[in-house]
């Protein structure tokens, strides 16, 4: 059985309040401390897995940011691994005929990830998930030279920085530190405000971990090819079904502007939805070659472009937008939003905890229902656009900016509370020898 080893003798009830307090026979903050940051580090830093860029400076700095925003909003992380992880689904299907089924998820999110580029005058360009399967459509790239290409699975998997044993020992550290905090609570223990907000990236990490399993991590350099010959027509489609331009490495103001390292990687079903806008504005667009025939620029109906994308054109302001194929799942939709709910509402395991102050006790559990409200409101939305003709974008606009106050508070809190805290939180369990034999 399991007996209480007491740092300190007090009464049951005791709600003395302790500062720093130093290693001793117990745990003290620095311990305290060092678990919590560790697990998660291994939460946010160590999931990441950034898109390629070649240029190591603005390499490091976007996964900078990218553990910024897993710090501050470790769910739109996860559904960010969940949108790439049906990406990368969808170009295995759609390619699955002109490979043989020889393309997987290695491939898939090597190629979403800018791990293909073509070569310009200019410099680089992006090749794009939606153009890569063009091409093999048109017959313009036979699948049996795609070591060529660098879509070797194993030299893809070489190149990065991945592996299922260093993935197995951060999730067998992140479930260690799980289990002491049960264990904590089963000996009526109380936990720290720190180590309630580590438990809340648990889940997220898992669900991310989850989706990003098979996607390579910390490749420095893409695969730079030259593309196939074309017909003018045919480059015209190709070049049509581009997502953007600001990622190529062309030279421009735009590509080397620092703020390129804030942007989400463009998804597909974004494009389909601007090329579904720009239909209905104009239905019979079509282009005339100089032989004077006819093309549609719809090459694929799994990719169609009806009318390509002039980049420089005043684009609409998007907050958030899901893929279609994972905001009507019945299964993959509802799992997203519980993910999204548990970080904010794993929180709530302080609830009762002691804080310095009545104010940061109530601060704490009211930041707590408002951040998780506020997600799963958001969470309900397919796509946000600031239109302020639309009633309800007073309301879009604040449920994030809702959540983002209310993190900061949390987080603030969280190290706040350290200066004062019940005493009992220092306190530690045993287990006998006859329990360590068993586990």
């Amino acid at each position: 059985m399991m007996s209480t080893e007491q740092n300190s003798t007090t009464s049951a009830n005791r709600t003395e309040l302790m500062g720093w307090t130093p290693e001793s026979s117990g745990r003290g903050t620095l311990t305290l401390l060092t678990s919590c940051l560790a697990t998660t580090m291994l939460c946010t830093w160590i999931v990441i897995h950034p898109r390629i860029d070649k240029r190591k400076g603005r390499r490091l700095l976007h996964k900078l940011v990218l553990w910024l925003k897993t710090i501050i909003a470790p769910e739109l992380i996860a559904v960010e691994a969940a949108q790439e992880w049906t990406q990368a689904r969808r170009v295995v299907r759609e390619s699955s005929k002109f490979t043989n089924g020889e393309l997987g998820l290695v491939q898939a999110f090597y190629i979403g990830m800018f791990g293909l580029q073509h070569r310009t005058s200019q410099g680089t360009r992006i090749l794009w998930p939606n153009q890569f399967v063009w091409l093999l459509e048109q017959g313009l790239l036979d699948w049996r030279n795609h070591e060529e290409w660098g879509l070797s699975s194993e030299v893809i998997q070489d190149k990065g920085n991945s592996d299922t044993t260093g993935k197995l020992f951060a999730a067998s550290q992140v479930a260690w530190f799980v289990a002491q905090s049960i264990m904590r609570v089963a000996h009526d223990l109380p936990l720290a405000p720190l180590e309630a907000m580590t438990l809340s990236y648990v889940p997220l990490f898992v669900v991310t971990y989850s989706y990003w399993w098979t996607k390579p991590r910390d490749i420095e350099t893409p695969s730079e090819i030259y593309l196939p010959k074309m017909t003018p027509e045919q480059a015209i489609v190709f070049h049509s079904l581009a997502l953007d331009k600001q990622f190529d490495d062309e030279g421009t103001t735009e590509q080397n502007s620092v703020w390129t390292i804030w942007a989400l990687t463009p998804r597909l079903f974004e494009k389909e939805a601007s090329d579904t806008l720009a239909a209905k504005e104009e239905k019979h667009f079509s282009h005339t070659s100089s032989s004077g025939r006819e093309i549609l620029l719809s090459p694929s109906p799994g990719y169609a472009r009806l009318k390509p994308i002039e980049f420089n054109e005043e684009q609409e302001t998007v907050l958030a937008h899901w893929d279609p194929e994972l905001y009507r799942s019945r299964l993959l939709f509802p799992l997203c939003c519980l993910a999204g709910a548990s970080f904010p509402a794993l929180h709530l395991i302080s609830w009762n905890a002691t804080f310095p102050t009545l104010l940061e006790t109530w601060l704490w559990r009211t930041s707590s229902i408002a951040s998780m409200t506020s997600m799963l409101l958001f969470m309900q939305f397919e796509k946000i656009v600031v239109r302020w003709c639309d009633p309800l974008t007073i309301a879009k606009i604040l449920l994030p900016s809702i959540y983002i106050v209310t993190r900061v508070i949390l987080l603030g809190g969280t190290f706040a509370a350290l200066r004062a805290m019940d005493s009992a939180v220092y306190d530690t369990y045993t287990a006998s020898a006859y329990w360590l034999h068993v586990i």
